[in-house]
């Protein structure tokens, strides 16, 4: 007896731990699913105050919805069309998996039942413009006034309970623009972009949209996915998708709107922002400076001159020169002004000149040859001479020819005329 009831108690403890593992795990949301033991289920729902955080999803703007890691929520655009509408409602009741649709206003009035059936299985329903004009960005404010109010009338007109409709939009093909926006924020209602799409909308296989929507949720870790209820390539690609979100961990989150009787879920500025700054990250800016209030706004007073040691009298501002420093300056010698006197007739005085080095030389070399030299030369020397002097200017020449023979005339005659041209 001793022996089973430890065994019992055992048994009875074991059963209870499991059972509390069970209910503090995702897949005791399975068990809210009936039918379906492996549903994927809805983890929490989150309500949002509109006013507070009037713009969300981070393809365009700063902040996106409060999301924990691995949490998804579903969105769903230009619906209902009940070809594919139908079959994405039954996917998402048979997992228990609640979601947000933007209806546009033309398929509410087409097909009203359709609307009926998304509140009638608790999806939150918001609104996408009329008949869905991809000109929000360059359109006159008041036709998209226009665009937005039809949306909203045939949506609500769908309705059994007009308070149903959620006070949120996304601009058609997300061509925001600021007028817009601030048309939509002044009257309460929320604009939603989104933080990845899968790009079902565009002439790609399911496989593609499957592929997009895992690879860049598994980029981001969480977020606002966009896709569209009214595409084959939707429909084929959501199984696959549900089927990865649950085997990669991922918990669904359903947003609904506060109410007078539903208060916002509480949360902080930094939860909105889609990878808020942590201890080990960086901030990008240095924080602002707070305003300090001072307990003293008595200035203390210049120093003086005195306090520096320093005479009262006017200081220069260049420093004066000393006694012995003007001593040294009174001692040096004059220089005589015969110290830069030239010879006339000397060979710096023809380097000097606009000449040629080599034809001052030639012609310097030229006049200190002594006359009897010059006979003896003959007639190659002479010729040789001329042919120096003919590279010389003209009335270098000219002076020369205009000479007396004598040595001593003759290179004070080239100089003379060297001197006069420079």
């Amino acid at each position: 007896m001793i022996g089973s009831s430890v065994v019992l108690r055992t048994r009875s403890w074991i059963v209870l731990c499991l059972g509390l593992l069970v209910v503090g795990s995702p897949a005791a949301l399975a068990a809210e699913c009936p039918g379906h033991p492996d549903a994927l289920g809805t983890s929490r729902t989150l309500v949002v105050d509109p006013r507070e955080h009037p713009r969300i999803g981070t393809m365009q703007y700063r902040e996106t919805l409060p999301l924990k890691d691995h949490e998804v929520v579903l969105t769903f655009d230009d619906g209902p069309l009940p070809k594919y509408s139908n079959q994405i409602l039954q996917m998402l009741a048979d997992e228990c998996i609640k979601a947000t649709f933007f209806i546009i206003g033309e398929q509410a009035k087409a097909n009203p039942e359709g609307v009926r059936k998304l509140v009638a299985a608790g999806h939150t329903v918001g609104t996408h413009s009329m008949n869905h004009p991809l000109t929000f960005d360059r359109m006159p404010l008041d036709k998209a006034e226009t665009q937005i109010n039809g949306g909203i009338a045939w949506t609500s007109a769908a309705m059994t309970d007009p308070s149903k409709l959620a006070p949120f939009f996304r601009i058609p093909g997300l061509m925001r623009a600021e007028g817009v926006e601030n048309l939509l924020i002044s009257r309460g209602i929320q604009v939603w972009s989104a933080d990845f799409p899968a790009d079902d909308w565009r002439h790609v296989s399911s496989d593609r949209v499957y592929q997009l929507a895992m690879q860049r949720l598994e980029a981001k870790g969480k977020g606002i996915l966009l896709l569209h209820d009214i595409q084959a390539r939707t429909v084929a690609a959501l199984p696959k998708i549900i089927r990865d979100l649950k085997a990669r961990g991922y918990r669904i989150v359903h947003v609904v709107p506060a109410t007078a009787d539903r208060p916002a879920t509480p949360t902080t500025a930094v939860e909105w922002l889609l990878h808020p700054p942590t201890e080990t990250v960086p901030i990008a800016r240095w924080p602002s400076v707070p305003s300090f209030v001072f307990t003293q706004t008595k200035t203390l007073p210049a120093p003086s001159l005195a306090d520096l040691n320093a005479q009262t009298e006017h200081q220069p501002l260049l420093p004066r020169r000393t006694k012995a420093q003007v001593d040294v300056a009174s001692s040096l010698p004059v220089p005589g002004p015969d110290l830069f006197a030239i010879p006339e007739g000397s060979l710096e005085v023809l380097l000097s000149t606009t000449l040629s080095r080599r034809a001052a030389t030639r012609l310097a070399m030229a006049s200190e040859t002594p006359r009897a030299a010059k006979g003896k030369a003959g007639k190659p020397h002479a010729a040789r001479a001329a042919h120096a002097a003919h590279g010389a200017p003209k009335h270098t020449a000219q002076a020369k020819s205009a000479a007396p023979k004598g040595p001593a005339s003759h290179s004070t005659r080239v100089a003379t005329g060297v001197k006069k041209r420079a």
